[in-house]
């Protein structure tokens, strides 16, 4: 039922997404609620719809009860802050009671029920993500989203300076959604708020940079979007100050070429596009990888990548057969073409036909193991570390070709030929 003290903006066809599963059960269950941020966002913008997160107009212990007399699990997530996430059929939809502000405090807020959806819109951060939409496909646009959608404009609701002083995390949300949505230069108002506030990004966690930094890295639609928000981030001072590691004046040539050369983010073989982005940021020269990890608070994973894209050897454009094999034998599993890809963004010399060339050479594994090492008499101990590294060597030198069963054989003639030599057979 639509409250006619607050009319809708317009209406448009029913959208899918709101009238099939858990959120269309949510939906009936609430009566006046509607769907929120993202969900409409998305489904304006003809893109693909991930998420569905429901706003209601009642407080989050009757959402809870009306949502579990309907039939829905309802498992509390975050109920001091007015969330609950409903399930039905393993898909999940979090509901969230409207919310005014009483106070912020630069990265958190407490806050009051209403029933007010406009003073619950106006507390979300950009236009395009304070619309709501009902199943009837219903929108209400308070402060033009959907003409700044239309624009590429990705603009704050009220004043930049305010908005970005409740939370600073919305100063990297801002080039998060630029990239994804916006067309052209940012806004120049929030620009203007942005240098200002750089301050401020001190009192945000390590981790919450690290997570913002990382979508936007990620970012591939349209072509080029981590860039066109990369260079104003620069221009203002913040680049410099989320990574200082890449230089007051970060160099995003490499970058720029690595996105015309693999538009798409992430090598086939590694998954690791954000983190390959990044090291396209960084200067060549390298030791920044395991303080930058430290400071930002990567997993052990994405810490273990970067450090092996900034400080493996780049593959020369040219590499011979028994070289590439060398060289991919040395590298992690599934890095080899991310850091011919890093090596080309760098120096921009073609490696095309060398990334043809690693997708056709499969990575050659050392094919010993220390119980063939025991296995010709050689005692447990530091002897046995000895032969095993000494047999891997000569497999090296040999180009990385030589069978189990030749590796074996090279083994014991190493073994014969080195008496004394601190390998001990028991």
């Amino acid at each position: 039922m639509t409250d006619p003290a607050d009319p809708p903006a317009t209406r448009l066809v029913p959208p899918g997404p709101l009238r099939q599963g858990t959120a269309a059960m949510v939906l009936t269950a609430l009566p006046g609620a509607r769907a929120v941020g993202g969900v409409v966002r998305d489904l304006l913008a003809g893109r693909a719809v991930h998420d569905v997160d429901i706003a209601a107009p009642l407080p989050p212990e009757a959402v809870a009860a009306r949502l579990r007399r309907a039939g829905l699990k309802v498992f509390e997530t975050g109920l001091k802050h007015g969330t609950v996430t409903a399930v039905l059929d393993h898909q999940p939809v979090e509901v969230t009671s409207l919310r005014r502000d009483l106070d912020t405090d630069g990265r958190h807020a407490s806050v009051a029920w209403t029933t007010d959806w406009r003073e619950d819109a106006a507390r979300r951060d950009f236009t395009i993500n304070a619309m709501s939409m009902d199943a009837e496909g219903r929108l209400w646009d308070y402060f033009g989203g959907r003409d700044d959608l239309a624009a590429g404009r990705v603009r704050f609701v009220g004043e930049p300076r305010v908005r970005l002083a409740e939370d600073y995390l919305r100063l990297l949300r801002f080039f998060r959604f630029h990239a994804r949505y916006g067309r052209g230069e940012p806004d120049p108002a929030a620009l203007a708020a942005i240098r200002a506030a750089l301050p401020g990004l001190a009192r945000l966690s390590a981790e919450r940079v690290w997570m913002e930094l990382k979508r936007l890295l990620a970012a591939e639609d349209p072509p080029g979007a981590a860039l066109a928000a990369l260079a104003p981030m620069r221009d203002q001072g913040v680049l410099a100050t989320l990574l200082p590691e890449a230089g007051a004046r970060a160099d995003l040539a490499p970058l720029a070429r690595l996105l015309a050369i693999a538009p798409s983010g992430p090598a086939a073989d590694s998954g690791s596009g954000p983190m390959l982005r990044l090291a396209a940021l960084l200067p060549p020269e390298g030791g920044t990888a395991a303080a930058l990890a430290t400071r930002l608070r990567f997993s052990g994973e994405e810490a273990k990548r970067l450090r092996a894209l900034l400080e493996t050897p780049p593959p020369a454009p040219d590499l011979r057969e028994a070289a590439l094999r060398r060289w991919l034998a040395e590298l992690p599993p599934g890095l080899a073409t991310d850091r011919a890809l890093l090596a080309e963004a760098r120096d921009g010399a073609d490696r095309a036909a060398l990334r043809a060339r690693i997708a056709a050479t499969p990575r050659p594994v050392f094919p010993l193991q220390g119980r063939d090492v025991l296995a010709l008499g050689v005692a447990p101990g530091p002897a046995l570390g000895q032969a095993l590294a000494a047999a891997r060597r000569w497999w090296v030198e040999d180009g990385c070709r030589a069978s189990a069963e030749e590796s074996r054989a090279a083994l014991a003639g190493l073994l014969r030929s080195t008496p004394g030599g601190g390998v001990t057979q028991s």
